[in-house]
């Protein structure tokens, strides 16, 4: 078995670009949030700028970009950045891309769709549409040609690609491969599809409108953004000298069977995903030492999580430190696993983790949520759980350990 290691992160959010731009957004508490201009009363959490770098210049430059949605413009801009940061300067040829991008859902606004006069289509407007388009994309712009493959298994995607790509790394069927998720449904139609369900935050000012695992808490606050990530194995990571970030111990998935939307109310599968993770990281909950939440904000969601938390951790004299990025970011659908991995690896590293915002009255007092009253001195934050759980009960966790010179042996 290959040990499998994480060498690049790249990020197109609202809370920035880079690793700086984010520790200092998140030590100054700041956010995007803000008022939607196409559904009136709903709170959204925008990327308001792509940034200005090499990685923006080269998509910008590329002259069939218009065939990217949004989210997948997120999604290539941030897979560019992560082999950036990985410094491949030689790409492998037979890399491997895997990605995650949904269709905008913005009809109006795709660039060529016109209904009333179907001969002003562009010739390929179907590529909009295409869930594989921002991996080919890449894979266009990297000139790589392994495997790609393009997962959607709703908010759960971004960590089912991590370990899509964890697992074929770890049986030897790949050595390089670039994880790239982006999402937007910012748009009238990807917000009407979330209001009609009720799943929408309402009734509060936007910067208290994301409030994960609060009393009052009453729905999510939609984002967009991208990430990405260069995961190796330990052996071609260290045969081309590679920075190391971190490695990823272990994998976890199920299904709930049950509702469309809801999850299971006693989080079952949830937790097997989570305790069959933690099995391949030949760990226990006790080993871990924060876990990023899937903290939605939702009625139901957040009460099967915590119930989830406190069944995982039971018994244990030593329970992680609880963070909930998405009160941050907003919720990026298919794109938040990737993007929460990245920004709570960069954190960790700099020692500390993102509090939940706007956690007035828990609705478990009993777990140990970070806040401002958290005391990070003497705190190991080396080993962390991402657990995320999407539509159509998909249920997904990944193992990942701070990389030290300890980590080699």
């Amino acid at each position: 078995m290959q040990r499998v290691v994480i060498t690049g992160m790249g990020l197109c959010s609202s809370l920035g670009h880079s690793r700086t731009q984010v520790l200092v957004t998140l030590q100054e508490r700041q956010n995007t949030f803000c008022h939607s201009d196409v559904l009136p009363d709903t709170v959204v959490s925008p990327v308001k700028t792509p940034g200005d770098d090499a990685a923006v210049a080269r998509l910008k430059a590329w002259r069939h970009r218009r065939y990217l949605s949004r989210g997948g413009f997120f999604a290539v801009l941030a897979g560019l950045r992560a082999v950036d940061d990985a410094h491949l300067v030689r790409l492998p040829e037979d890399m491997g891309l895997i990605g995650c991008a949904a269709p905008t859902l913005d009809f109006s606004a795709e660039q060529g769709l016109a209904p009333a006069d179907p001969l002003k289509l562009d010739a390929l407007w179907l590529l909009r549409w295409l869930p594989n388009t921002p991996v080919s994309a890449l894979a266009t712009l990297l000139g790589v040609h392994g495997p790609g493959l393009t997962l959607g298994c709703a908010c759960a995607s971004g960590l089912s690609a991590l370990g899509e790509a964890w697992f074929r790394i770890r049986h030897g069927a790949a050595h390089c491969l670039l994880v790239a998720c982006g999402d937007s449904r910012l748009s009238l139609g990807g917000l009407l599809g979330y209001a009609r369900a009720h799943t929408l935050s309402h009734g509060f000012a936007p910067e208290q409108a994301s409030r994960p695992f609060d009393r009052a808490r009453n729905g999510f606050v939609p984002g967009e953004g991208g990430a990405a990530l260069v995961l190796e194995s330990l052996e071609h990571a260290r045969a081309r000298g590679a920075r190391i970030r971190a490695e990823v111990l272990g994998y976890g998935a199920s299904l709930d069977a049950g509702s469309l939307a809801a999850p299971d109310a006693e989080g079952r599968f949830a937790q097997w995903a989570i305790e069959k993770a933690l099995g391949e990281a030949s760990c226990t909950a006790a080993d871990l030492d924060w876990v990023s939440t899937h903290g939605t904000g939702t009625r139901l969601n957040d009460e099967m999580e915590a119930c989830v938390l406190r069944r995982i951790c039971a018994g244990r004299s030593r329970f992680p430190l609880l963070a909930a990025v998405k009160s941050w970011t907003g919720h990026l659908a298919s794109a938040c696993g990737a993007l929460e991995t990245v920004v709570c690896l960069w954190a960790a590293a700099a020692g500390f983790l993102p509090r939940v915002c706007n956690l007035e009255e828990p609705l478990a007092a009993d777990l140990p949520f970070v806040t401002e009253q958290t005391d990070w001195q003497g705190r190991r934050l080396a080993c962390g759980l991402v657990e995320n759980f999407g539509f159509g009960g998909q249920n997904a966790a990944l193992v990942l350990r701070l990389w030290q010179e300890a980590c080699a042996q």
